[in-house]
This record gives C-alpha cells, structure tokens and sequence, in this order.
C-alpha cells in the first residue's frame, strides 16, 4: 500500500450494543467524534427500542437499528440483539455500502460481525474488550467468548485485560486509551450549575456542612454499591449532613438482586431517599448535565471491584473533583499516588476513610483551577490517532499463516 494511499480517509463502521450512557458507549460516541474530526467517514450504529435516541448529538453519521424492548430472559435479549444487527448489516451491503473498517465495542456487536464474517460477507472486523463479565448462562459465556475470538484484530483498553486475554485466551490485544475532554469537563463553574443541583435535589455541598458524595453507573455488585453505602454510614457519624447522590444505572444487564439487597441496606439504616435527602437516585441524567454534577460534588466515589478503564474518573478529575478509588488495576495503571484517593475495595472502614480525606481542604486545593497531568495525558485525538494507525498497521499485514481469530483487519476497498 502507498504512502498516499495510506492517507486517505478511513470509512469506519462503530458498533455499539445500545444507547445508554455506559463506560463502553461513551467511548464509542467521542471516538467517533475525534475520528471524524480527523476526517475519517464515521458512521455509529446501535440497536435502540422505539422512542429510544443517544444520549448526546453527534457530528456523526448515526444508524439506529430498531429492536423491541428487551425481554426479561437476557439470553433472548442478546440473541434478538445479534440477530437485529445482523439483519441491519446484511441490508447495508446489500445496498453496496461499503465501510473500510467494522468495529465492535461489544460481545453483541461482535457476534452479529462474526456471523457475516462466517458467511464470507465481510472479510474481519475489530473488537476492543473493555472488560469481561461472568454469567451463570452458558450461552452468555459463549457468546462472550466467540465475540473476542472471532474478531482478526483485539483491542483492550487498559493492561489489566490485554494481559487476561493473552493468560485466558491466547490473544495479543493492542491497547488503545480512553481520553478525556477537557474542554467540557473543567473545575470552572458554569452559568447553569446552581439549577442544576437544585434540579437533582443535591445538597449545598461541605463548604456549607453537607458533603455530596457522587457515584455514576448505578446500583451494581461491580460498582461496589453496598460498601460504599456502609461507608457512607460510617461518614454521616462526623458528618450528619452528608448526602450519597447515584446517577445513571441505564443498562442491559439484568442487577434487580442487588438493587433489592441495596434497598433493604437503605430500610435498615432508616436512610430516606429522594431529592434533598441522605441519599439519592437520581437514574439516567440529561448527558449535559454530568460535567455541573461533577462540579457539585465533594467527591466522586468509585471503589469499583471491576472496570475496563473507569473513564468517569477522568472527567471528574478533569472537573476538580477529588476521586476516591480502589487500589487495584485498571486504576493503578494510570494514576499516580497523589492523583486520587486510594482505597481497598474490600474493606468498608479503608472505603470510609478515603472518603473522609476527600473533604479535606489540603486535599481538595491540590486539584485548583489547572487541569491535572493525568488528564492532559489521556486525549480523544490521541486515541483516535491511534485507532488509526492500528487499523492500518493490520491491514498492511501480509501473513503467510494467521490463526482462526486473526485475518486482515480492512476490507479489499483499501487493499
């Protein structure tokens, strides 16, 4: 292939399995964006329910390719999705469109491209692996497994799962970071902050006696939930006023176990629920409000027990908000020692205790005005750059022999 060649313009398929505001479809929206504002042709497809949209606008070509509500059994769920996909897919090229790049930032996803990769429809696609989650249900498994196995190239976002592929699985995944706008995501108060806490019923905040305590993702066993909330008890016994706000929890997964014992842990403590009081949850927000809800916030809280990356840590860092996270990898990997606020995820008391720390002025005046070194290091640019280079670095591979899992990642268009 010629230099000049090389550098023409990508047309690149992003899949994502829905659109909800999840670590995963985050990352697909704002590499899309750096992508195409690369001058890349992007085009992002999602299965999306009747009157289901994204999350935020995009600058964008987007495909949503419908699918009912999800049923309760979630094998039914996945196999609906992967058919739905597939079937998208196939009337796409059927009308001659023809994309450069498919990309998969989910098992979903990446079944539907193996199954055209299977019938000779399309010659490979990528996969990135943000992280793997164990299911009871076998299929599950297995359509976990194929979707990773299947792809011709594997992309990880942090070293903790390249390394877990290539134990597990024999797999060599590339990394390739998340980013963080800092543009968006920044400790410089906007007009509209004030109505925005007003609006979500959080309170004023420790300069005023009543710490807020953030969580984004939900009510979820991997989000550590239930021990942040006994720490949190063990915060209001010095600080009575405090209020545990959790935003977001819009997900595929089924969690209803877990909300409900985190429920009777709420009932127990007597804590009231609702705007205004000891804890709130609020669901999915407005995408626009997240970078005021950062702001308001004394800490973010995220003792994670499993992430791919934890890009919410980023944003709130990039807001001047101190982070309190576990003392294990992915984060490890990252954040230096003064970055955050380092917990054992295990351990209620260490949670607390981080927590506690969170509120202190020395603490909170490190993070100033300045966008801190971690985030400067982590860009959207960055990484579609190197997406890029990645996807042509695979194509340009002549191999004599290649493993089931791993064929040329383009199509012949850029051959």
């Amino acid at each position: 292939m010629s230099d000049q060649r090389l550098s023409l313009s990508l047309r690149i398929a992003l899949l994502t399995h829905s659109v909800n505001p999840r670590g995963g479809v985050v990352h697909t929206l704002e590499l899309a964006e750096a992508l195409n504002k690369a001058g890349h042709q992007v085009t992002v497809m999602a299965p999306a329910a009747p009157g289901q949209s994204f999350f935020r606008p995009l600058q964008c070509a987007v495909e949503l390719i419908p699918v009912d509500v999800p049923p309760a059994d979630m094998a039914q769920m996945v196999a609906s999705r992967i058919e739905a996909i597939e079937h998208h897919l196939r009337s796409v090229l059927s009308a001659g469109r023809a994309f450069d790049v498919w990309h998969a930032q989910d098992s979903i996803s990446a079944n539907a491209l193996a199954n055209l990769r299977d019938r000779g429809l399309i010659d490979g696609f990528v996969r990135t692996v943000h992280h793997l989650d164990h299911f009871e249900d076998q299929r599950l498994m297995a359509w976990q497994q194929r979707g990773f196995l299947r792809a011709s190239q594997v992309m990880c976002v942090s070293r903790l799962w390249q390394g877990i592929l290539r134990r597990d699985h024999g797999l060599d995944a590339s990394l390739v970071h998340n980013g963080v706008d800092c543009q968006r995501y920044s400790p410089r108060a906007g007009t509209g902050d004030h109505s925005v806490r007003r609006r979500h019923g959080l309170r004023d905040g420790a300069l005023l006696g009543a710490p807020v305590f953030l969580m984004v993702g939900g009510i979820e066993e991997r989000k550590n939930t239930r021990r942040v909330l006994a720490a949190f008890m063990q915060v209001k016994a010095t600080q009575p006023a405090a209020q545990l706000v959790i935003v977001g929890g819009a997900s595929l997964l089924n969690h209803d176990d877990y909300a409900g014992q985190f429920k009777a842990q709420l009932a127990a403590h007597g804590l009231a629920v609702g705007p205004g009081q000891a804890v709130l949850i609020t669901g999915p927000v407005p995408d626009a409000d997240m970078p005021a809800l950062f702001r308001a916030a004394d800490a973010l809280v995220m003792p994670s027990l499993r992430e791919g990356f934890g890009l919410v840590v980023l944003e709130a860092l990039a807001s001047g908000t101190p982070v309190v996270v576990s003392r294990m990898a992915p984060f490890t990997e990252y954040l230096a020692e003064s970055d955050v606020l380092w917990a054992d995820p295990l351990d209620v008391a260490s949670i607390a205790r981080a927590m506690q720390k969170a509120l202190s002025p020395a603490h909170a005046q490190t993070l100033g005005l300045e966008t801190p070194a971690v985030c400067r290091r982590f860009s959207w640019p960055a990484s579609a750059q190197r997406h890029t280079a990645l996807y042509r670095a695979f194509h340009s591979l002549k191999l004599n022999r290649e493993p089931s899992h791993a064929r040329h990642v383009l199509s012949p268009s850029l051959a």
